[in-house]
């Protein structure tokens, strides 16, 4: 896993991405790194890569510095299939998007924190299952954000 603010590009928009089994979450930052926001959910369509495709439109639309995929960890912090699913995706990407840099993010509940903040503000069933990757995806962007600044911060 990496650590944010390492080798960090400065500023400009960030991505962050969930990959799920059968959907991808995507968020994005603003250009001055502080806050993650939903973008979109890809379908995840691991024959023909399309969702790659369009992770790749969206890197060049919005000019991104910086891709965080997370890193779905145990609570005990291993790696399982889910991992390893999520480092092979992020190693795919990153030979697409060179030399836009890919990074891998603590992910651990972020999908269950997501159903959470869905639930509370009343969004459950087909609606949540639409939108949770993208919270998801939030939630990641939004840990590394605040780690970089946390990071860069201290170096100054």
């Amino acid at each position: 896993m990496d650590r944010p603010g390492i080798d960090d590009p400065g500023f400009g928009r960030r991505l962050g991405v969930d990959v799920g089994s059968v959907r991808v979450g995507v968020a994005i930052s603003d250009p001055s790194c502080l806050l993650a926001t939903p973008l979109v959910t890809l379908q995840r369509d691991e024959q023909s890569g399309r969702d790659l495709d369009e992770l790749v439109a969206l890197v060049r639309e919005h000019e991104i510095v910086e891709v965080v995929v997370g890193l779905p960890r145990t609570l005990q912090g291993r790696h399982g299939p889910a991992a390893e699913a999520a480092v092979s995706y992020a190693q795919m990407l990153s030979a697409r998007i060179s030399p836009v840099v890919v990074k891998l993010g603590d992910e651990r509940l972020t999908t269950v924190t997501a159903t959470r903040v869905l639930a509370h503000r009343g969004v459950r069933g087909r609606k949540q299952r639409a939108v949770v990757d993208q919270v998801a995806a939030v939630e990641i962007l939004q840990a590394w954000l605040d780690g970089r600044s946390r990071t860069l911060g201290a170096g100054r």
